[in-house]
């Protein structure tokens, strides 16, 4: 059984990863915005009432949140652990999932955070290219075109999306950090964090996060 967290900045390489995971431990990947969709398109009450603040371009309260987060943790696949990824985001709602998880006897294993400096952030989000025709993704570095500027898959024109330009990247990774360092230190506290050095490549982070989760 395995209760897990997985925090990291945008361009961690998160998605990756939580892939690896929920493949190798059997455990479903519980994302928020996943959840908030679902809920919307069943026009379920709580998908309603999320669907409301979204339409008046408002942050979808706390409480919403952890209570469609936590309804979702009472369906069958979920008895044997899950990963949590986009929840909690605050301290707040960090608490109330304790709270939750203690009520039906059990609690979080493990929180992972893949850590990534700032630069080499910048560069893996700045660098990244979508073909305006066919939607195939590039990275100036890591995966470049044969032909700069041109789609390998179709010959269309590789374009960067509005926000991987170097001011929103670097707001967004300011937000991030800004939001996450309080819930970082809660779970210090808590003991139940592991650091995971995001910039050592794709195959390395997966073997530090299976040592940290345990076979």
């Amino acid at each position: 059984m395995l209760r897990t967290i997985l925090l990291g900045p945008p361009g961690a390489g998160k998605g990756t990863q939580a892939a690896k995971i929920i493949e190798k431990y059997n455990i479903p990947h519980i994302s928020t915005g996943d959840i908030f969709r679902e809920n919307i398109k069943k026009g379920t009450e709580l998908g309603k009432k999320a669907q409301e603040y979204m339409n008046r371009g408002e942050l979808v309260p706390d409480d919403l949140v952890i209570e469609i987060a936590t309804t979702r943790l009472l369906e069958d696949n979920c008895k044997d652990g899950f990963l949590l990824d986009g929840f909690p985001r605050t301290v707040y709602q960090a608490e109330k999932l304790d709270e939750f998880l203690a009520a039906h006897g059990s609690k979080i294993d493990k929180v992972i955070d893949i850590e990534v400096g700032t630069e080499e952030l910048m560069e893996r989000l700045t660098g990244r290219r979508v073909c305006k025709s066919c939607g195939a993704s590039y990275h100036k570095v890591n995966i470049p075109p044969k032909k700069e500027g041109v789609c390998d898959v179709c010959g269309g024109e590789l374009s960067q999306r509005a926000d991987d330009n170097a001011e929103t990247v670097a707001n967004r990774i300011e937000v991030y950090e800004a939001q996450t360092m309080p819930l970082v230190e809660y779970y210090e506290k808590a003991g139940n964090i592991a650091h995971i050095d995001g910039a050592t490549g794709l195959d390395n982070v997966f073997a530090d996060i299976v040592k940290a989760l345990g076979e």
